[in-house]
């Protein structure tokens, strides 16, 4: 997955960063509205952490003006803002959730994922796909009930596919996904991570279309 951390204090950004990463996910970091903007110009993002305090404005009207050019992408509050009436104004103003400062970090990583899981059609995070078992929240994926371990950058790839099974995904949108991970993704990253996937999960789980890209079997 993702993630556009909208944030100004270096010491809490760099925690949430570091947890949002160690979780398993890319994230790229603005501090201001304006930069967070030119993110958004450039790249699609599967979930935005926003401050509502930033040098240049205000969060709730930069939510605002996300949903009302049609940008559903979730977003979670994260602020010193503790008021009732300031989580009912982040909330109506098109948030996903709502979180007050300060906070545990696991808490984040536990509404993320909550958060994922309810923007990707399936509230359950367990999945099984013939022979695998995949358990979303705890990032865990089993086959023939031993455990598979993958890099934070395999886990990446295999998430987007678990959260789009059967569906075409294009090299593009995979390079999306490590985009935070490297300064740079080469041309043949994509096949390089595809192919010790397939090593791991089974030649058969991941199909290339040809000139298209790939998908994720589900038997």
């Amino acid at each position: 997955m993702r993630v556009l951390l909208i944030e100004d204090d270096t010491v809490l950004g760099d925690a949430v960063r570091d947890q949002i990463a160690a979780d398993g996910h890319s994230i790229d970091w603005a501090m201001r509205l304006d930069g967070a903007g030119e993110y958004l110009d450039v790249a699609a993002y599967d979930l935005i952490l926003l401050d509502l305090m930033l040098p240049d404005g205000r969060g709730q009207p930069f939510l605002r003006a996300l949903r009302k050019k049609g940008d559903v992408t979730p977003v979670i509050i994260l602020t010193a803002l503790d008021q009732i009436s300031d989580r009912i104004e982040g909330l109506n103003a098109g948030a996903d959730d709502y979180m007050v400062k300060p906070f545990d970090l696991s808490e984040l990583s536990a509404r993320v994922a909550a958060v994922a899981r309810r923007y990707a059609g399936n509230p359950n995070p367990l999945a099984t796909l013939g022979d695998l078992e995949v358990d979303l929240a705890a990032r865990s994926v089993f086959r023939g009930g031993k455990s598979v371990a993958l890099t934070a950058r395999e886990w990446v790839l295999f998430e987007a596919f678990v959260q789009r099974p059967g569906q075409l995904l294009s090299k593009a949108q995979l390079e999306e996904r490590l985009y935070s991970f490297d300064t740079e993704v080469e041309s043949n990253t994509i096949e390089v991570h595809v192919s010790r996937l397939r090593k791991k999960l089974g030649r058969e789980r991941i199909e290339t279309v040809r000139g298209l890209g790939y998908r994720l079997g589900t038997t």
